[in-house]
């Protein structure tokens, strides 16, 4: 693999560190798993995939926000209104009326409570950082979190989001996906939560943005394919062989190889 260039906001964990401590270590492994085998799998299988989509940073933002409880191709068609009407800039968004806002949005679902996100968003910007992006992304990383943890409408997965993808800070970014194929491969097992997921990849990767970015669009990518929650096709996916020989998954694999040193050769 190529050398990643880390973007300087957090020091470099120590690699097998364990992953979480308290009562969110308990359905997560004693033990950071292995996991560059599965970005080297899933790389192999699909290539790079240059994520997020977007022209600009604040646009990476406005879609973060808007992707809460729909799919990305809602996301465009409201993007593309907000474009059309000249509002991806945080001082259009917070001069907009809020019924043209909504209006604008309304493909992407609950459109009202997000346009209410969007301005509460360059609200904050403005008052925490005078409205530059600049600003709130050099500042570190931990801080930064939790001041937008504290935005409405803005969670973790949405926070990490804005970190990573447009603020190039090196979080990792924990959905469905990663839950859904984390569960079925034994690395997490129960119901664990999105914090003990998070410490558990960051531990288990070496600590760079460009590496989780594209970690975790993989995952995203794998988990839309192949690994989904009804059906999976686990005969064909590029993870198949890395499932645990105790998984029921595992009776539906290809026998034979998928390439690397084990001697697998990928489907």
């Amino acid at each position: 693999m190529e050398a990643l260039i880390p973007n300087g906001h957090t020091r470099p964990r120590q690699l097998g560190r364990t992953a979480a401590t308290g009562p969110e270590a308990v359905s997560v492994s004693r033990a950071a798993p292995a996991l560059m085998p599965y970005f080297a799998a899933m790389s192999r299988n699909l290539g790079p995939m240059r994520w997020w989509p977007a022209r600009t940073p604040f646009e990476v933002i406005v879609g973060a926000i808007l992707t809460q409880s729909t799919s990305w191709g809602n996301v465009e068609r409201a993007i593309a209104n907000l474009r059309s009407a000249h509002l991806l800039t945080p001082a259009a968004i917070s001069a907009a009326p809020m019924p043209t806002l909504a209006a604008l949005v309304r493909p992407s679902g609950y459109f009202r409570q997000k346009a209410k996100k969007l301005k509460a968003f360059v609200r904050f910007l403005q008052r925490e950082f005078g409205g530059s992006l600049k600003r709130m992304f050099d500042t570190p990383t931990e801080i930064l979190r939790q001041k937008l943890l504290g935005v409405h409408g803005i969670g973790p997965e949405t926070a990490d989001s804005i970190l990573l993808y447009a603020g190039k800070h090196a979080v990792f970014v924990v959905d469905a996906y990663t839950h859904r194929i984390f569960g079925r491969h034994g690395i997490t097992s129960g119901k664990p939560q999105y914090e003990s997921v998070r410490a558990l990849v960051e531990a288990a990767l070496p600590r760079d943005w460009q590496l989780f970015n594209e970690f975790h669009a993989l995952v995203v990518t794998t988990g839309k394919i192949w690994c989904r929650k009804t059906n999976p096709r686990c005969a064909e996916c590029p993870l198949g062989f890395l499932l645990p020989e105790n998984s029921p998954l595992s009776l539906i694999r290809v026998n034979g190889s998928h390439g690397g040193s084990s001697g697998h050769k990928l489907t």
